[in-house]
Parts: structure tokens; C-alpha cells; sequence
């Protein structure tokens, strides 16, 4: 029997999860908290919130552990810490490589390490090879739609281990309806098995008062009325875009800035340039990452967030800018639309001319403004983690047979 088959029989054909009548006992769920102790951008966010989401609304249905690999002296986040976790001392690339081996040779090396339970569940791309069934997030396939987005050697890493690991998951969790077909597409994955959860909003992210704006913005040195992008820094954000228009805008005689925030990613530095082609030195600010609770006074202070991306996963940044009220313009790529709905002005045509003039329908437009704004905030409230994760838990009780 095939791998594909043997999945499609033990895989029950059941279309999307749906809410169980009935408490079939907890089932005791592993989850790898990796990202949210290693990375600080969207995998980070996604895993702590869900973890802490799954600890505080699914405890009667759900016995939470976590597992992570351990080094660099990095701890659990604050949030996470009354979760009973286990660590495996292991450096990043190390890991790495061993989730690949373990996962080609069948072999129980990490199983043996997780304790007892039964669902392991992945929450970035690195699924070891469990006796346990197992459910894999799948945030994004970047790597294949834009390879030339991604370092050589994380592109060949991820080319030889995402079709096995997505083939291997009993049932895969995609963050957008983009995402899923992306994974039927590419990579011919039952379609029974990918059940889309949409990511959720941290309560916190709301319009900011006056006061709050004002300090984060003397911390940070913004001096100017700002236009705001924050996100990991790397080429598949399109920067080189913002920095066009931000060009133009100043022709223009207009005063804005454009506050980048974010942790540095990779291929940067031909963008970086970018900025001293445009002469845009005192225009662009590169904010590093900013702290979570300086986030929403960054977005509240903002005429407007940008997100001219050539392809998300999810986006998240773009529901956090709508809670805080901040209007937004954004491409039409990938999963973008799903999350903004009608509540963003979509840049019509992706080149920096484009984009200056969705920002210039926003920025003097004063009743588009505040009707953004509204529809921004009003369909960020739809976007619950708690939602999030009472469906994550149908998926385990799919992936575990207790539909």
C-alpha cells in the first residue's frame, strides 16, 4: 500500500472539522513550542498564542505539553510557562537535520524524548517522524511559488523535507484557504486531510490614546507623520516598492516618513541599498523589532500600514493594524484578500506609482480614512484565537479518530 493510501485509510473523509457533540475524554496533545522560543516574528506569535489559547479555553477537552529543542539559553515565553514542557538540548541546525533523518529513516529518536500522549502537533515546518499520530501547520509554501525569495540552503532543506512531512501528517492545519490550495496544487495532498484555522488577534491590539502614541513615538524616534510596515525584512515584504512610492510621496512635498519595523531576515541588503538610491536616508526608519506592547501605540500613530507583499501565508500584521485602527493598503496577493476583505484599499497595480496612489486615495481622502478605519477594526473582531483554538482541537480529534 501506498504512503498516500495508507494515509487515505487512516485519514476519515469528514470535509472540514466541525465541533464535537460530545466529550469523547482529553486527549493529551504535545505541541512544539520551538518557534515561540527561538523566533520572535509570525511562526512565534502564531505558536504562543495558540498554546496559550489551547491552556486557557480547551483544558477540559485538551491535556497540553510542550516539547521544544533547547539552546542559546532561550526560555518559554512568560505566557507559556504554567504549560508542562519538556526540552531536548539540540542547536537549531542540528535539529534541523535530525527531524529530516529521523523522519526518512523512520527512526523513534525524537518519540522517545516526548513522553507520553496521543497527537504530536508541529507548528512550523519540522515534523520528526512519532508513532503517534500527528498535525502539521502549514504557515506557507514561499519557498516554491518564490524561490528566489529563500537562501539556497534553506530552499533545498525545505524542498527535500516539506513533501515528506506533509505526506507523513495525519492531518495538516493551513492558516488560509491560499495556503490549502497551494498545498493541493504543488504537492497533491488530500484534500480530507488540510483543514484551514485561521489565525486569531491578541486582545491587546487596540486603538492606543493619545498619551501612549505619543511616548512610543519619542522612544522611537519618529518625529514626523509616519506610514508604517512591520514584518520580518525580507524581499517577499516588497520594501523596494514602499520605498518608490514613499519617493514619489516626497516629490509630492508631502511630510510622511515610513517607519519599518521588524527583525532582519535574509537577501536584505540589496533593498537597504535601495534607500540610498532613493535618497530616501531621512525618510526611512528602520525600527529593528519592536517590542509587543509597543505595537499597537506604532500602528494607532500611523497615517496608514502598508503591506505590499508578494505573497502571505496569513498576514497577521494586517488584522493587528486594523484592531488598532489604522488604515491599511495592501496587495492583492495570496491569502491578503481573505483576511482584509473589503475593509483595506488594495493596491490596483503592484509597482511603486501603484502603491503612491493607493496611499494618496487614503492620505487625502479623510472619509475613506475613517471608513477604513471602521471596517478595519469591525472585521479584525472576527478574528478570535479562542475560535482558533476550540477548531484545532477538532483537528486533533480527527487526526486521532475520535470524530
Amino acid at each position: 500500500m501506498s504512503e498516500e493510501s495508507a494515509q487515505a485509510r487512516k485519514t476519515p473523509a469528514k470535509g472540514p472539522p466541525h465541533r464535537s457533540r460530545h466529550k469523547a475524554g482529553r486527549l493529551k496533545v504535545v505541541l512544539d513550542a520551538g518557534p515561540a522560543v527561538h523566533q520572535s516574528a509570525g511562526l512565534a506569535r502564531y505558536t504562543e498564542s495558540l498554546a496559550s489559547a489551547l491552556w486557557q479555553h480547551c483544558h477540559d477537552t485538551v491535556d497540553l505539553n510542550l516539547f521544544y529543542n533547547s539552546h542559546s539559553g532561550h526560555q518559554l515565553p512568560a505566557s507559556m510557562a504554567p504549560i508542562p514542557a519538556r526540552a531536548f538540548p539540540l542547536g537549531q541546525y542540528p535539529w534541523r537535520l535530525g527531524v529530516l533523518a529521523c523522519q526518512l529513516l523512520r527512526a523513534p529518536v525524537v518519540e522517545r524524548r516526548l513522553g507520553a500522549g496521543d497527537i504530536y502537533h508541529a507548528t512550523e515546518h519540522l515534523l520528526p517522524w512519532t508513532a503517534r499520530p500527528s498535525v502539521l501547520t502549514v504557515h506557507d509554501l514561499i519557498f516554491e511559488r518564490y524561490p528566489q525569495h529563500h537562501t539556497l540552503a534553506n530552499r533545498s532543506f525545505l524542498r527535500v523535507a516539506m513533501p515528506l512531512f506533509v505526506r507523513r501528517a495525519d492531518a495538516i492545519i493551513a492558516v488560509s484557504r491560499h495556503t490549502k490550495q497551494d498545498l493541493l496544487e504543488l504537492y497533491g495532498t488530500l484534500a480530507q486531510k488540510v483543514f484551514v484555522v485561521e489565525e486569531g488577534i491578541e486582545g491587546h491590539f487596540r486603538p492606543a490614546v493619545e498619551d501612549e502614541v505619543r511616548q512610543v513615538k519619542e522612544r522611537h524616534k519618529i518625529r514626523r507623520p509616519y506610514l508604517l510596515m512591520v514584518g520580518t525584512l525580507e524581499p517577499r515584504k516588497n520594501h523596494q516598492l514602499a520605498f518608490e512610492a514613499l519617493a514619489r510621496l516626497k516629490a509630492g512635498a508631502f511630510p510622511h516618513c515610513l517607519v519599518v519595523a521588524g527583525g532582519g531576515g535574509w537577501l536584505f541588503d540589496d533593498v537597504q541599498r535601495k534607500v540610498d538610491q532613493l535618497q530616501l536616508a531621512e525618510d526611512v526608519l528602520f525600527a529593528g523589532r519592536v517590542p509587543d506592547e509597543d505595537l499597537p501605540a506604532l500602528y494607532s500613530g500611523a497615517d496608514c500600514f502598508l503591506m505590499p507583499s508578494l505573497y502571505e501565508g496569513f498576514g497577521i500584521p494586517v488584522l493587528e493594524a486594523m484592531a488598532c485602527g489604522t488604515p491599511v493598503v495592501c496587495s492583492r496577493a495570496s491569502s491578503l484578500p481573505e483576511v482584509a476583505g473589503p475593509a483595506a484599499r488594495y493596491i490596483e497595480s503592484l509597482t511603486g506609482e501603484g502603491l503612491a496612489e493607493a496611499l494618496l486615495d487614503v492620505l487625502q481622502n479623510p472619509q475613506l480614512a475613517r471608513q477604513l478605519r471602521t471596517e478595519g477594526m469591525r472585521r479584525a473582531a472576527r478574528f478570535c484565537w479562542r475560535d482558533a483554538a476550540v477548531q484545532t482541537v477538532d483537528v486533533y480529534r480527527s487526526a486521532a479518530g475520535r470524530t
